[in-house]
């Protein structure tokens, strides 16, 4: 299918799309915006569990995306399910914040480009954890962890999409 009828599509997913996943969607549309791909790419998010379905990011999420010049207000969460990749416009490229995600959606979906976001980052050539920590149980220091490691991911993720089309 041609890019030009199908934009290439990118899905951050962690647990529940209420912390680091909508932070994910909304530095990378950023990104993609900025590079002149907004044409071409879809960026959103979603959770492997339902427990919030239809709710905004964790409060927590939307401020510290605001602080750094993100508007992730308008956020609704979504559950990744099965019946995503039997639909058009599938996912061509999820971005795990974890290795449980990374495992659940190449359960879901074993033939899907599933890669952890954390693997785009330059900086951490060889290292083992790749993991973005689940910051929901702690104070906002986290949430700025979480972002500043998604940011550092971003340029990489960027160039990999452009590959993409």
């Amino acid at each position: 299918m041609s890019r030009v009828s199908q934009p290439l599509r990118v899905t951050a997913v962690c647990s529940g799309n209420i912390c680091r996943s909508p932070i994910a969607e909304y530095v990378l549309r950023d990104a993609v915006d900025r590079a002149g791909l907004a044409h071409a790419v879809v960026v959103d998010s979603a959770g492997v569990g339902a427990w919030h379905v239809g709710e905004g990011a964790d409060p927590r999420s939307v401020r510290v995306l605001r602080a750094h010049g993100y508007d992730g207000s308008g956020h609704r969460v979504q559950q990744i399910t099965r019946s995503w990749f039997d639909r058009p416009g599938a996912p061509d490229l999820l971005l795990a914040m974890d290795s449980g995600h990374d495992a659940a959606l190449r359960r879901m979906a074993p033939a899907a480009d599933v890669r952890l976001i954390r693997s785009f980052d330059p900086g951490l050539t060889g290292v083992a954890d790749l993991d973005v920590p689940d910051p929901y149980y702690g104070a906002r220091d986290g949430f700025e962890r979480v972002l500043a490691m998604i940011e550092a991911a971003t340029p990489g993720v960027v160039a990999h999409v452009r590959t993409l089309l």
